[in-house]
């Protein structure tokens, strides 16, 4: 997929991304810099510029942040930051990215079970505490 041709979440695979994510740092011979802890701190860093865009904004001041065209572009921008550097460290770890979102997904159906707890946004640990959710040791990791 050349850069050049558009990309959409419907016709774009993840694949096709990390591949994408891939040849850029190839391209560049980055690869020697790009270890597992170094781009994971780069993924933080990038979180705290998008998380910039949001500081002290109120609640109620939220929908015209959002409606912003500039602020738009630049949470964009933030965003494909974190995404690019997620697809990444995938790269760099071996991981599929589709197999290990599956499962994580998987793992948080049984940890927050929607029939207990729809409509709440409390932490499995506080529910399981309060015994709207299940006992599983297992989960004792961050969602």
């Amino acid at each position: 997929m050349a850069a050049d041709t558009p990309f959409s979440d419907s016709t774009t695979t993840t694949g096709q991304l990390k591949r994408l994510v891939q040849q850029f740092v190839d391209e560049r011979e980055w690869g020697k810099y790009h270890n597992s802890k170094d781009v994971a701190l780069a993924i933080n860093v990038e979180a705290g510029e998008l998380l910039e865009v949001f500081e002290w904004v109120r609640e109620h001041e939220l929908l015209a942040l959002e409606q912003d065209a500039e602020k738009r572009r630049h949470i964009g921008e933030e965003m494909a930051d974190i995404i690019i550097l997620c697809l990444n460290l995938a790269n760099v770890l071996g991981f599929d990215v589709a197999e290990t979102v599956g499962l994580k997904l998987e793992k948080n159906r049984r940890k927050y079970p929607a029939d207990q707890v729809r409509g709440n946004y409390r932490k499995y640990t506080e529910l399981r505490a309060q015994g709207k959710a299940p006992d599983d040791s297992s989960s004792a990791h961050s969602a």
